[in-house]
């Protein structure tokens, strides 16, 4: 998600203000993968739509790259940390 213009702040308080109510969580460290990602889905939706606006996000990457957030289910991301728990608890006997 790109915070630019007040959108992420507009974003938290559509739909009960998920972030502050627990249920997601809105970061902006994202890893090396999650970014390569998301060019990879923005060059898609360029391919397939012709979008001017994911174009320009792909000109201008490396403006555009700080301004978008990783907003993740809190519940998601403590089972990946779970599963995560248990494979070096398994990998360590």
């Amino acid at each position: 998600v790109p915070e630019e213009d007040d959108m992420l702040e507009k974003l938290h308080h559509h739909g009960g203000d998920l972030m502050h109510k627990g249920r997601v969580d809105v970061s902006e460290d994202m890893t090396r993968h999650d970014e390569e990602r998301l060019y990879q889905l923005i060059s898609n939706h360029f391919h397939y739509t012709n979008s001017s606006r994911a174009k320009d996000i792909l000109d201008r990457w490396s403006e555009f790259r700080p301004k978008f957030r990783k907003v993740m289910p809190v519940e998601y991301r403590r089972a990946l940390e779970e599963m995560e728990r248990m494979r070096m608890g398994v990998a360590a006997e």
